[in-house]
Protein backbone atom coordinates (compact mmCIF):
# COMPACT_ATOMS: atom_id res chain seq x y z
CA UNK A 1 0.00 0.00 0.00
CA UNK A 2 1.55 3.60 -1.25
CA UNK A 3 1.36 5.92 1.54
CA UNK A 4 -1.42 8.90 2.14
CA UNK A 5 1.46 11.45 0.46
CA UNK A 6 2.11 8.95 -2.75
CA UNK A 7 -1.66 8.29 -2.63
CA UNK A 8 -2.59 12.24 -2.94
CA UNK A 9 0.42 12.78 -5.91
CA UNK A 10 -1.70 10.18 -7.65
CA UNK A 11 -5.04 11.64 -7.14
CA UNK A 12 -3.77 14.79 -8.04
CA UNK A 13 -2.75 13.63 -11.20
CA UNK A 14 -5.54 11.75 -12.06
CA UNK A 15 -8.21 14.55 -11.49
CA UNK A 16 -5.72 17.00 -13.45
CA UNK A 17 -6.11 14.82 -16.34
CA UNK A 18 -10.07 14.12 -15.76
CA UNK A 19 -12.98 16.46 -17.31
CA UNK A 20 -13.58 18.72 -14.10
CA UNK A 21 -13.16 22.49 -14.03
CA UNK A 22 -10.99 24.12 -11.69
CA UNK A 23 -12.34 26.02 -9.21
CA UNK A 24 -9.47 26.50 -6.96
CA UNK A 25 -11.49 27.13 -3.79
CA UNK A 26 -9.98 29.70 -1.35
CA UNK A 27 -8.06 32.03 -4.22
CA UNK A 28 -10.36 35.48 -4.86
CA UNK A 29 -12.03 35.69 -8.33
CA UNK A 30 -13.02 39.02 -9.46
CA UNK A 31 -16.70 40.56 -8.36
CA UNK A 32 -19.42 39.79 -10.66
CA UNK A 33 -18.13 37.00 -12.94
CA UNK A 34 -19.34 33.32 -12.88
CA UNK A 35 -22.49 32.53 -10.46
CA UNK A 36 -23.24 34.47 -7.33
CA UNK A 37 -25.76 31.74 -6.33
CA UNK A 38 -25.19 30.79 -2.53
CA UNK A 39 -28.75 28.77 -1.97
CA UNK A 40 -28.59 26.24 0.35
CA UNK A 41 -31.65 24.21 -1.43
CA UNK A 42 -31.95 24.18 -4.93
CA UNK A 43 -33.84 26.46 -7.11
CA UNK A 44 -33.13 25.24 -10.31
CA UNK A 45 -36.17 24.30 -12.67
CA UNK A 46 -36.89 20.32 -13.45
CA UNK A 47 -34.94 19.73 -16.13
CA UNK A 48 -31.69 21.50 -14.70
CA UNK A 49 -32.00 20.00 -11.32
CA UNK A 50 -32.22 16.83 -13.23
CA UNK A 51 -29.18 17.58 -15.61
CA UNK A 52 -26.88 18.63 -12.52
CA UNK A 53 -27.90 15.55 -10.94
CA UNK A 54 -27.44 13.33 -14.40
CA UNK A 55 -23.61 14.82 -14.72
CA UNK A 56 -22.73 14.11 -11.03
CA UNK A 57 -23.89 10.11 -11.41
CA UNK A 58 -21.35 10.53 -14.24
CA UNK A 59 -18.54 11.62 -11.95
CA UNK A 60 -19.58 8.92 -9.46
CA UNK A 61 -19.38 6.26 -12.19
CA UNK A 62 -15.95 7.37 -13.39
CA UNK A 63 -14.73 7.72 -9.97
CA UNK A 64 -15.90 4.27 -9.03
CA UNK A 65 -14.23 2.94 -12.33
CA UNK A 66 -11.14 4.43 -11.48
CA UNK A 67 -11.23 3.37 -8.11
CA UNK A 68 -11.90 6.14 -6.10
CA UNK A 69 -15.78 5.57 -5.62
CA UNK A 70 -15.68 3.60 -2.58
CA UNK A 71 -11.96 4.39 -1.20
CA UNK A 72 -12.43 2.89 2.23
CA UNK A 73 -15.27 0.39 1.62
CA UNK A 74 -14.52 -3.37 1.76
CA UNK A 75 -13.24 -4.92 -1.46
CA UNK A 76 -15.94 -7.73 -1.82
CA UNK A 77 -18.47 -4.32 -1.99
CA UNK A 78 -16.77 -2.76 -4.87
CA UNK A 79 -14.42 -0.46 -2.40
CA UNK A 80 -10.86 -0.31 -2.53
CA UNK A 81 -10.11 -1.43 1.01
CA UNK A 82 -8.19 1.35 2.23
CA UNK A 83 -7.98 3.29 5.69
CA UNK A 84 -10.62 6.06 5.86
CA UNK A 85 -7.79 8.66 5.95
CA UNK A 86 -7.31 7.96 2.54
CA UNK A 87 -11.00 8.65 1.23
CA UNK A 88 -10.62 11.65 3.58
CA UNK A 89 -7.59 12.85 1.33
CA UNK A 90 -9.18 11.66 -1.65
CA UNK A 91 -12.21 14.52 -0.94
CA UNK A 92 -10.00 17.20 0.57
CA UNK A 93 -7.87 17.18 -3.34
CA UNK A 94 -11.43 16.37 -4.97
CA UNK A 95 -12.89 20.15 -3.05
CA UNK A 96 -10.32 22.16 -6.03
CA UNK A 97 -12.63 21.02 -8.37
CA UNK A 98 -16.11 21.53 -9.49
CA UNK A 99 -18.37 18.59 -8.82
CA UNK A 100 -21.93 19.83 -8.54
CA UNK A 101 -23.66 19.30 -5.08
CA UNK A 102 -27.02 17.65 -4.30
CA UNK A 103 -28.24 16.55 -1.60
CA UNK A 104 -29.47 13.27 -2.60
CA UNK A 105 -26.75 12.18 -3.85
CA UNK A 106 -25.60 13.11 -0.65
CA UNK A 107 -28.04 10.53 0.94
CA UNK A 108 -27.41 7.86 -1.41
CA UNK A 109 -23.64 7.47 -0.60
CA UNK A 110 -23.35 8.89 2.57
CA UNK A 111 -26.38 7.52 4.20
CA UNK A 112 -28.45 4.69 2.75
CA UNK A 113 -25.57 2.76 0.94
CA UNK A 114 -23.41 2.87 4.58
CA UNK A 115 -26.34 1.86 6.25
CA UNK A 116 -27.20 -0.97 3.74
CA UNK A 117 -23.40 -2.10 4.15
CA UNK A 118 -24.30 -2.68 8.15
CA UNK A 119 -27.35 -3.92 7.96
CA UNK A 120 -28.74 -5.42 5.16
CA UNK A 121 -29.13 -9.03 3.67
CA UNK A 122 -26.36 -10.43 1.53
CA UNK A 123 -29.22 -10.21 -1.30
CA UNK A 124 -30.36 -6.85 -0.26
CA UNK A 125 -26.67 -5.64 -0.84
CA UNK A 126 -25.92 -7.41 -3.88
CA UNK A 127 -28.72 -5.66 -5.90
CA UNK A 128 -28.54 -2.20 -4.21
CA UNK A 129 -24.92 -1.35 -3.45
CA UNK A 130 -23.07 -1.72 -5.65
CA UNK A 131 -25.22 0.50 -8.48
CA UNK A 132 -25.44 3.00 -6.05
CA UNK A 133 -21.59 3.18 -5.42
CA UNK A 134 -21.45 3.35 -9.27
CA UNK A 135 -23.93 6.50 -9.44
CA UNK A 136 -26.61 4.36 -11.13
CA UNK A 137 -28.97 3.97 -8.49
CA UNK A 138 -30.03 7.25 -6.09
CA UNK A 139 -31.69 6.70 -2.78
CA UNK A 140 -33.98 8.73 -0.12
CA UNK A 141 -35.12 8.88 2.87
CA UNK A 142 -38.88 7.89 3.48
CA UNK A 143 -38.43 8.90 7.01
CA UNK A 144 -40.25 11.88 8.38
CA UNK A 145 -44.29 11.66 8.43
CA UNK A 146 -46.88 15.03 9.40
CA UNK A 147 -46.98 13.31 13.11
CA UNK A 148 -43.24 11.78 13.22
CA UNK A 149 -40.78 14.50 12.86
CA UNK A 150 -38.60 14.98 15.47
CA UNK A 151 -40.64 12.15 16.94
CA UNK A 152 -39.53 9.79 14.47
CA UNK A 153 -40.74 6.91 16.74
CA UNK A 154 -43.68 8.01 16.26
CA UNK A 155 -44.42 7.08 12.19
CA UNK A 156 -48.27 5.58 11.76
CA UNK A 157 -47.62 4.50 7.59
CA UNK A 158 -48.33 0.76 8.50
CA UNK A 159 -47.36 -2.01 6.88
CA UNK A 160 -48.84 -5.24 7.13
CA UNK A 161 -47.63 -8.84 6.14
CA UNK A 162 -49.36 -11.03 3.60
CA UNK A 163 -47.10 -13.95 2.42
CA UNK A 164 -43.66 -12.75 1.55
CA UNK A 165 -45.00 -9.59 1.02
CA UNK A 166 -46.15 -6.49 2.91
CA UNK A 167 -48.61 -4.00 2.28
CA UNK A 168 -47.89 -0.56 2.92
CA UNK A 169 -50.14 2.74 3.48
CA UNK A 170 -49.69 6.01 4.56
CA UNK A 171 -47.38 9.57 3.94
CA UNK A 172 -44.42 10.56 4.83
CA UNK A 173 -43.31 14.40 3.93
CA UNK A 174 -40.25 16.45 3.99
CA UNK A 175 -38.26 13.94 1.87
CA UNK A 176 -35.93 15.27 0.16
CA UNK A 177 -34.64 14.45 -3.69
CA UNK A 178 -37.89 12.05 -3.84
CA UNK A 179 -39.13 13.22 -7.29
CA UNK A 180 -35.66 12.22 -8.70
CA UNK A 181 -34.57 9.11 -6.60
CA UNK A 182 -34.83 5.30 -7.71
CA UNK A 183 -35.28 4.12 -4.29
CA UNK A 184 -36.06 5.03 -0.97
CA UNK A 185 -35.58 3.97 2.78
CA UNK A 186 -38.77 3.13 4.49
CA UNK A 187 -39.27 3.00 8.07
CA UNK A 188 -42.32 1.64 8.87
CA UNK A 189 -45.08 0.87 11.56
CA UNK A 190 -45.21 -3.34 11.60
CA UNK A 191 -46.78 -3.85 15.28
CA UNK A 192 -48.92 -1.26 16.47
CA UNK A 193 -49.53 -2.97 19.83
CA UNK A 194 -45.82 -2.93 20.58
CA UNK A 195 -44.17 0.46 22.38
CA UNK A 196 -43.22 2.85 19.53
CA UNK A 197 -39.69 2.22 19.53
CA UNK A 198 -40.41 -1.63 19.34
CA UNK A 199 -42.84 -1.57 16.75
CA UNK A 200 -41.22 -0.46 14.06
CA UNK A 201 -39.46 -2.20 10.76
CA UNK A 202 -37.48 -0.83 7.68
CA UNK A 203 -37.45 -1.83 4.08
CA UNK A 204 -35.96 -0.57 0.47
CA UNK A 205 -38.78 0.10 -1.90
CA UNK A 206 -38.37 1.16 -5.83
CA UNK A 207 -40.15 4.96 -6.23
CA UNK A 208 -41.51 2.84 -9.31
CA UNK A 209 -43.86 0.69 -7.38
CA UNK A 210 -47.50 0.87 -8.02
CA UNK A 211 -49.50 2.88 -5.37
CA UNK A 212 -46.27 5.57 -5.11
CA UNK A 213 -47.24 9.50 -5.66
CA UNK A 214 -44.84 11.90 -5.33
CA UNK A 215 -45.91 15.51 -4.77
CA UNK A 216 -43.06 18.15 -4.48
CA UNK A 217 -43.71 21.04 -1.92
CA UNK A 218 -42.54 24.48 -3.03
CA UNK A 219 -40.16 26.15 0.04
CA UNK A 220 -40.32 29.56 0.72
CA UNK A 221 -36.63 30.06 -1.14
CA UNK A 222 -38.76 29.30 -4.35
CA UNK A 223 -37.24 25.67 -4.98
CA UNK A 224 -38.76 21.99 -4.26
CA UNK A 225 -36.29 19.99 -2.74
CA UNK A 226 -38.81 18.40 -0.24
CA UNK A 227 -41.73 16.14 -1.25
CA UNK A 228 -44.43 14.20 0.28
CA UNK A 229 -44.83 10.86 -0.57
CA UNK A 230 -48.01 8.74 -0.59
CA UNK A 231 -47.95 4.87 -0.42
CA UNK A 232 -51.99 3.15 -1.10
CA UNK A 233 -51.33 -0.26 -1.09
CA UNK A 234 -47.67 -0.34 -2.06
CA UNK A 235 -46.52 -3.72 -1.92
CA UNK A 236 -42.81 -4.58 -0.94
CA UNK A 237 -41.35 -8.35 -1.40
CA UNK A 238 -39.74 -9.22 2.60
CA UNK A 239 -36.36 -9.57 0.67
CA UNK A 240 -36.46 -5.74 0.38
CA UNK A 241 -36.42 -5.56 4.19
CA UNK A 242 -33.47 -4.37 6.29
CA UNK A 243 -32.88 -5.91 9.20
CA UNK A 244 -35.34 -8.32 11.32
CA UNK A 245 -38.66 -7.36 12.08
CA UNK A 246 -39.38 -4.77 14.81
CA UNK A 247 -35.66 -3.91 14.37
CA UNK A 248 -36.57 -0.40 12.04
CA UNK A 249 -35.47 2.12 15.27
CA UNK A 250 -31.97 0.54 15.06
CA UNK A 251 -31.91 0.88 10.98
CA UNK A 252 -33.29 4.28 11.28
CA UNK A 253 -30.68 5.24 13.90
CA UNK A 254 -27.88 4.22 12.17
CA UNK A 255 -29.08 5.97 9.25
CA UNK A 256 -29.34 9.39 11.46
CA UNK A 257 -25.73 8.33 12.88
CA UNK A 258 -24.78 8.67 9.47
CA UNK A 259 -26.11 11.74 8.69
CA UNK A 260 -25.07 14.15 11.56
CA UNK A 261 -21.28 12.36 11.22
CA UNK A 262 -21.76 13.61 7.91
CA UNK A 263 -22.54 17.35 8.37
CA UNK A 264 -19.17 18.51 8.40
CA UNK A 265 -18.74 17.55 5.12
CA UNK A 266 -21.49 19.97 3.41
CA UNK A 267 -19.34 22.26 3.17
CA UNK A 268 -20.35 23.33 0.08
CA UNK A 269 -23.68 24.47 1.20
CA UNK A 270 -24.84 27.97 1.20
CA UNK A 271 -22.02 30.47 1.22
CA UNK A 272 -18.73 30.46 3.46
CA UNK A 273 -17.02 32.66 5.17
CA UNK A 274 -14.64 34.06 2.24
CA UNK A 275 -17.80 34.29 0.08
CA UNK A 276 -19.20 36.77 3.15
CA UNK A 277 -15.60 38.42 2.80
CA UNK A 278 -15.54 39.46 -0.60
CA UNK A 279 -19.42 40.99 0.05
CA UNK A 280 -17.82 43.08 2.67
CA UNK A 281 -15.27 44.20 0.79
CA UNK A 282 -17.24 44.87 -2.07
CA UNK A 283 -20.31 46.61 -0.54
CA UNK A 284 -17.93 48.57 1.91
CA UNK A 285 -19.69 46.87 4.76
CA UNK A 286 -15.97 45.79 6.08
CA UNK A 287 -15.25 49.38 7.55
CA UNK A 288 -18.65 48.91 9.83
CA UNK A 289 -17.15 47.82 12.91
CA UNK A 290 -20.06 45.95 13.98
CA UNK A 291 -20.10 44.03 10.46
CA UNK A 292 -16.31 42.99 10.84
CA UNK A 293 -17.14 41.73 14.65
CA UNK A 294 -19.94 39.59 13.07
CA UNK A 295 -17.52 38.50 10.19
CA UNK A 296 -14.55 37.62 12.89
CA UNK A 297 -17.12 35.52 14.80
CA UNK A 298 -18.17 33.88 11.15
CA UNK A 299 -14.21 33.32 10.64
CA UNK A 300 -13.53 31.71 14.00
CA UNK A 301 -16.79 29.32 13.55
CA UNK A 302 -15.47 27.92 10.44
CA UNK A 303 -12.14 27.52 11.57
CA UNK A 304 -13.38 25.60 14.76
CA UNK A 305 -14.95 23.80 11.93
CA UNK A 306 -11.88 22.75 10.12
CA UNK A 307 -10.08 22.07 13.49
CA UNK A 308 -13.30 19.57 14.40
CA UNK A 309 -13.18 18.07 10.89
CA UNK A 310 -9.57 16.91 11.39
CA UNK A 311 -10.28 15.49 14.20
CA UNK A 312 -13.15 13.39 13.20
CA UNK A 313 -11.14 12.32 10.06
CA UNK A 314 -8.23 11.13 12.59
CA UNK A 315 -10.45 9.25 15.04
CA UNK A 316 -12.62 7.68 11.87
CA UNK A 317 -9.64 6.45 10.63
CA UNK A 318 -8.61 4.72 13.89
CA UNK A 319 -12.11 3.03 13.38
CA UNK A 320 -14.54 4.86 15.65
CA UNK A 321 -17.95 5.63 14.80
CA UNK A 322 -19.74 8.86 15.23
CA UNK A 323 -22.03 8.36 17.65
CA UNK A 324 -23.11 11.11 19.99
CA UNK A 325 -20.70 13.47 18.67
CA UNK A 326 -21.95 13.87 15.40
CA UNK A 327 -25.34 15.67 17.16
CA UNK A 328 -22.30 18.13 18.42
CA UNK A 329 -21.12 18.94 14.44
CA UNK A 330 -24.44 18.90 13.07
CA UNK A 331 -25.00 22.16 15.53
CA UNK A 332 -21.86 23.24 14.87
CA UNK A 333 -22.52 23.15 11.32
CA UNK A 334 -25.72 25.33 11.53
CA UNK A 335 -23.93 27.58 13.31
CA UNK A 336 -21.72 28.31 10.93
CA UNK A 337 -24.05 28.92 8.36
CA UNK A 338 -25.94 30.99 10.35
CA UNK A 339 -22.74 33.32 11.23
CA UNK A 340 -22.49 34.11 7.64
CA UNK A 341 -26.15 34.46 7.11
CA UNK A 342 -25.44 37.35 9.94
CA UNK A 343 -22.77 39.06 8.38
CA UNK A 344 -24.76 38.67 4.76
CA UNK A 345 -27.91 40.61 6.70
CA UNK A 346 -25.75 43.38 8.21
CA UNK A 347 -23.68 43.55 5.00
CA UNK A 348 -26.15 44.43 2.62
CA UNK A 349 -29.29 45.81 5.04
CA UNK A 350 -32.38 46.68 2.54
CA UNK A 351 -30.63 45.32 -0.42
CA UNK A 352 -31.94 42.21 0.40
CA UNK A 353 -35.67 43.08 0.22
CA UNK A 354 -35.75 43.76 -4.10
CA UNK A 355 -33.93 42.17 -7.13
CA UNK A 356 -32.68 44.87 -8.05
CA UNK A 357 -30.22 43.23 -10.71
CA UNK A 358 -27.04 43.80 -8.75
CA UNK A 359 -24.60 40.35 -8.68
CA UNK A 360 -23.78 39.09 -5.30
CA UNK A 361 -26.80 40.59 -3.32
CA UNK A 362 -30.38 39.39 -3.64
CA UNK A 363 -28.67 36.21 -4.39
CA UNK A 364 -27.86 36.21 -0.59
CA UNK A 365 -31.65 35.72 0.32
CA UNK A 366 -31.24 32.46 -0.64
CA UNK A 367 -28.65 31.56 1.93
CA UNK A 368 -30.92 33.58 4.95
CA UNK A 369 -34.52 31.77 3.71
CA UNK A 370 -32.67 28.66 3.52
CA UNK A 371 -30.43 28.24 6.68
CA UNK A 372 -33.20 27.78 9.34
CA UNK A 373 -34.00 24.47 6.92
CA UNK A 374 -31.21 22.96 8.13
CA UNK A 375 -32.60 23.62 12.40
CA UNK A 376 -35.04 20.55 12.07
CA UNK A 377 -33.71 18.81 8.96
CA UNK A 378 -31.83 16.07 10.43
CA UNK A 379 -33.25 15.93 13.93
CA UNK A 380 -34.11 19.63 15.00
CA UNK A 381 -32.11 21.48 17.12
CA UNK A 382 -33.90 20.82 20.78
CA UNK A 383 -33.57 16.98 19.85
CA UNK A 384 -29.36 17.09 18.90
CA UNK A 385 -29.17 19.22 22.73
CA UNK A 386 -30.75 16.33 24.30
CA UNK A 387 -29.52 13.74 22.44
CA UNK A 388 -25.83 15.55 23.98
CA UNK A 389 -27.38 16.21 27.22
CA UNK A 390 -28.06 12.85 27.75
CA UNK A 391 -25.83 10.78 26.09
CA UNK A 392 -22.25 13.18 25.80
CA UNK A 393 -22.99 15.27 28.89
CA UNK A 394 -25.07 12.16 31.20
CA UNK A 395 -27.82 14.74 32.26
CA UNK A 396 -31.37 13.11 33.65
CA UNK A 397 -33.35 12.19 30.72
CA UNK A 398 -36.44 13.90 29.17
CA UNK A 399 -39.56 12.23 31.01
CA UNK A 400 -41.11 9.89 28.33
CA UNK A 401 -44.11 8.13 30.42
CA UNK A 402 -45.10 6.59 27.19
CA UNK A 403 -42.30 4.75 26.07
CA UNK A 404 -43.15 1.70 27.04
CA UNK A 405 -46.86 1.93 26.44
CA UNK A 406 -48.15 0.31 22.83
CA UNK A 407 -48.38 2.75 20.54
CA UNK A 408 -51.93 2.27 19.91
CA UNK A 409 -52.51 3.64 22.81
CA UNK A 410 -50.08 6.17 23.32
CA UNK A 411 -50.39 8.09 20.28
CA UNK A 412 -53.77 8.91 20.66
Amino acid sequence: MSTIEEFREEVRAWLAAGPLPRTEPGTERPWGEGSDSVAVFHDLPHEEEQALLDRMRSWQRTKHDAGYGAIDWPVELGGRGLPASYDAAFREEELAYDTGSHELVAVTLGLVAPTLRELASDELRDLLVGPMLRGELLACQLFSEPSAGSDLANVSTRATREGDEWVVNGQKVWTSGAQFADWGELIVRTDPDAPKHRGLTAFMVPLDAEGIEVRPLRQMTGGTSFNEVFLDDVRIPDRYRIGEVGDGWRVALTTLGFERGNSAEQGRVGGDWRRAVDLCRHTGAIEDPHVRQLLAEAVIAWRLGEVANARDERDHARGGAPGVIGSVRKLQWVHRMASVSDVARAALGPRLAVDDGQWGTWAWTQQLLGVPGYRIAGGSDEIQKNIIGERLLGLPPEPREARDQPWRTSSR
